[in-house]
């Protein structure tokens, strides 16, 4: 399997959907955070589009969102979440595990996905934009197991970029076009998915927040707190 091609495919999918404006319809507005949602064209389902300002650069929200690391201490959902493979410095595969969600009714899934980090620059309306993207895939060694539902992500990602009135903060755009699978009505997690991707996504505003404090103690206490940025 090409996972290259495949993260190569995803990135400019989620690029498209960032540059498409026709047919979202808000479905949530909570926090400063808008939720919008249309047909997804890869399943039986939503694609949802999560939206907010965070008080960073780019650089720095970026750079916390992708490094996978991170995404266990700031990520709520989940369980657990591992690097199972890498391909090159911006491409690897993970492993990730979530909690049950929507008072129980939806039971925890695991997901193996290839992310692929991308940033262009130059572009003519914005500075600069920073993309991570995720996309199921069938990985030798982590069949589905027992103990979770093997769920699948289509095309999702975040798209990072200046905000235009004060490039000083980031505007944070999230896809997520989630196949839960296993025997849930459909009803069930159209009427759950808005609250909880708000809640994702203020907890990654929280972690950006809780980084930024902890690395400026780490300097006041004579130990900088570095941490290692992929390119």
């Amino acid at each position: 399997m090409d996972f290259k091609a495949i993260a190569q495919k995803s990135a400019e999918e989620v690029l498209a959907y960032n540059q498409d404006i026709s047919d979202w319809k808000v479905v949530k507005s909570s926090k400063k955070v808008t939720v919008s949602s249309k047909t997804s064209r890869k399943f039986l389902g939503n694609l949802y589009r999560i939206e907010g300002v965070i008080r960073e650069s780019t650089a720095k929200v970026s750079n916390f969102l992708y490094q996978p690391e991170n995404r266990i201490t700031w990520d709520k959902s989940l369980k657990g979440y591992n690097v199972v493979h890498k391909i090159d410095s911006d491409t690897y595969i993970c492993h990730a595990m979530t909690q049950s969600f929507a008072m129980g009714s939806i039971s925890p899934r695991d997901f193996v996905d290839v992310v692929c980090i991308k940033h262009y620059e130059g572009n003519i309306d914005i500075i600069s934009i920073s993309l991570i993207t995720a996309n199921s895939v069938d990985f030798p060694g982590y069949p589905p197991s027992p103990h979770y539902i093997r769920g699948y992500n289509h095309p999702s990602g975040y798209v990072c970029s200046p905000l235009k009135e004060n490039p000083a903060y980031s505007k944070l755009v999230i896809f997520v076009q989630t196949e839960m699978r296993g025997k849930l009505l459909p009803s069930i997690i159209e009427k759950s998915m808005p609250s909880n991707l708000v809640s994702f996504f203020l907890n990654a505003k929280d972690g950006i927040k809780a980084h930024k404090i902890s690395s400026i103690r780490g300097h006041h206490n004579g130990h900088p707190s570095v941490t290692p940025i992929s390119k």
